[in-house]
């Protein structure tokens, strides 16, 4: 029998422009820090814009906005708060600071429930910090969000892009457009990224240096967009 909450995520999200899900083969490669930059960044330019944690392994972009005690208003259904001029809603709201251990069909659940339940207003993106790796929750956000795009970080690392590359093999098969690809803590005088990423037809968005000063911008997001990486995913929203 059919799940009633999976034809109900659609009218939730038929207003949103563009949904955009910041992803990567491996985790530890500043997935969730690009994600958030992004998403200020495009708020910036005049767009309106949702940030979704839906990262299942540990969501961590409260921490990276500095969100406090703000909490989704509930009427008929989860209205996010607003936080730095986004709208913002994340798993964090429902596991706190605990684990969230959940597997398998666990974890298509919960997914299908927090789309179901969000209300998002009118919005020209909505980013979707999703989980790394090549998993459930990868595959349900391409099963049950239409028209959803991908954007995948990197580190320089060759086994990271060795990760990517399948990533990037299996949304060609399932058809799923790829943004591009963003090359964050770059190691210096290595080319491991750009030249594949244009071999498989696919944009190189740019190259993000390591910046010791993200660290201590974390929870404070206009600190962060003055960092090295905010400067250079300023550029990225430019072109997504």
């Amino acid at each position: 029998m059919a799940d009633p909450r999976t034809s109900i995520i659609a009218d939730r999200l038929k207003q949103i422009d563009r949904i955009i899900a910041v992803s990567s083969g491996k985790g530890g490669v500043g997935k969730s820090m690009v994600a958030t930059a992004l998403s200020l960044s495009l708020a910036k330019r005049g767009c309106s814009v949702g940030l979704f944690d839906l990262d299942f392994t540990s969501p961590s972009t409260h921490l990276i906005l500095g969100s406090g005690d703000v909490q989704p208003t509930e009427e008929k259904g989860l209205i996010p708060p607003t936080v730095e001029g986004l709208e913002y809603m994340s798993l964090v709201y429902y596991s706190g600071n605990q684990a969230a251990p959940l597997r398998g069909a666990e974890t298509s659940n919960a997914l299908i429930e927090l789309l179901a339940v969000t209300l998002w207003g009118k919005l020209d993106y909505l980013i979707i910090d999703s989980p790394p790796g090549i998993g459930d929750a990868m595959l349900d956000l391409v099963r049950l969000v239409p028209r959803i795009e991908f954007l995948i970080v990197t580190t320089s690392s060759q086994l990271a892009f060795e990760t990517v590359k399948k990533q990037i093999q299996l949304l060609k098969e399932l058809k799923v457009p790829v943004v591009g690809i963003v090359e964050n803590m770059k190691i210096p005088k290595t080319n491991n990224i750009q030249p594949p990423t244009e071999a498989m037809g696919l944009k190189f968005l740019g190259e993000i240096p390591y910046d010791i000063n993200v660290e201590h911008a974390i929870g404070n997001p206009q600190k962060l967009l003055s960092t090295g990486l905010g400067r250079k995913v300023w550029q990225v929203a430019q072109t997504v």
